[in-house]
């Protein structure tokens, strides 16, 4: 690390680490935030999403960010979380979809909702 990288703040090292090593989060639609990067404690958490959101090899890619960034000197705990799709849909007993659909009537919802009719501009 060079001098003008120590004077950076961490969020910004490891923001711009995730994206120069870990090109795969993007290449497979997942997107990566770092929430929290704090010098004084040592502690970086980072939260994947997107195509990471239920994908099979997630634990992989979140042990490659863990084990590369607890060897930074600043870095004491790594923290990389990943969101179960099925939380951001309400789980599987959700009685709606996110489009507020009964899923009882397989998705079909009511037409008139869904189509204004010709009079809608």
């Amino acid at each position: 690390m060079s001098e003008s990288d120590a004077d950076r703040p961490l969020k910004a090292r490891v923001e711009e680490w995730l994206s120069r090593e870990m090109p795969i989060i993007q290449m497979h639609g997942g997107t990566s935030a770092v929430r929290e990067a704090d010098p004084e404690t040592g502690e970086v958490i980072i939260e994947l999403g997107g195509g990471c959101s239920g994908c099979s090899v997630s634990d992989v890619t979140t042990g490659n960010i863990e084990a590369a960034l607890i060897q930074w000197p600043e870095v004491d705990e790594v923290t990389v979380r990943v969101p179960d799709p099925r939380d951001s849909l309400g789980g599987p007993d959700q009685a709606e979809s996110i489009m507020g659909i009964d899923r009882t009537e397989g998705g079909r919802g009511d037409w008139g909702s869904s189509n204004p009719g010709k009079d809608h501009l």
